[in-house]
């Protein structure tokens, strides 16, 4: 999952690419409809999410927010492919990620629990969608930026869009994969959803894909493992959502003492 704008001479995660004008006095090119397309079907998926949330289905809503995750994935790097990037699918993939990363899991989560808080709970989806936001705001602003320390290392600052998403619903992987009332607590899920929202506007150095390089002698190995989770997320797909938003976390640490490695190397250099 990546909130990378798709246009400018580099993006978040410092992938090359031309600058395409996308839409012209004919409207969008040929080659521009795709990965439009695909952020125009992420952005369904995302409402689609808050309409589950509305009747109840709140598993179909998480699986629809997952799938705006996913699309939002690839319509990046299906631009940059088809050299289709442009400020047009910039702007609407931000406001697509806003909404389905941001407004509609706080809403989910709000429906689904923290709505037993009418205030508190307000507030803390409040906040998550305004960090999702801020974020995105700020992701934009700095897009032709090349004062970005964390970028030039090959990391992200904060943690993305997409994955803050999957991280606020870590409460309800747990619920139900668990069945336990404890995850479903109002306060607990209130302070789950406001504190990964910080991580998103947060300042500290967060992993890329470009940063996350296995060594050529276990290749083989990573892809037999994104392979067994894949079938775990198959067969046992809460668990496996659960852990690997554990996983994410418990790498937090490490790309930040990581990223403060490289920046000392840099320093003494």
């Amino acid at each position: 999952m990546s909130d990378t704008p798709r246009v400018g001479p580099k993006s978040e995660e410092g992938e090359e690419g031309l600058s395409q004008p996308g839409v012209g006095s004919r409207g969008l090119s040929l080659r521009a409809l795709l990965p439009n397309a695909i952020t125009a079907a992420a952005l369904a998926a995302g409402l689609t999410g808050i309409r589950f949330a509305i009747s109840g289905d709140w598993h179909l809503a998480v699986y629809a927010i997952v799938l705006a995750g996913l699309l939002d994935g690839i319509d990046g790097r299906i631009a940059r492919l088809l050299n289709a990037q442009s400020r047009f699918g910039a702007e609407l993939d931000s406001l697509a990620d806003s909404i389905s990363f941001g407004v509609a899991p706080a809403l989910v989560l709000y429906l689904w629990s923290i709505q037993d808080l009418p205030r508190l709970g307000w507030f803390a989806s409040l906040a998550f969608a305004i960090c999702a936001a801020l974020r995105l705001a700020r992701l934009n602003a700095q897009i032709d930026t090349d004062e970005q320390p964390h970028k030039l290392a090959g990391f992200l600052t904060g943690v993305p869009a997409p994955v803050g998403a999957g991280l606020a619903f870590l409460p309800f992987y747990l619920w139900m994969a668990t069945d336990l009332p404890e995850f479903r607590n109002p306060v607990f899920v209130a302070v789950w959803l406001a504190a990964v929202g910080a991580m998103m506007i947060s300042n500290i150095a967060t992993f890329s894909w470009k940063s996350i390089k296995p060594r050529r002698s276990i290749r083989l190995e990573v892809i037999a493992l994104f392979a067994l989770a894949f079938g775990a997320l198959l067969q046992e797909p809460w668990w496996t959502l659960a852990g690997i938003c554990v996983i994410y976390l418990t790498l937090m640490p490490w790309a930040l003492l990581k990223y403060g490695r490289i920046k000392r190397q840099r320093q003494a250099t």
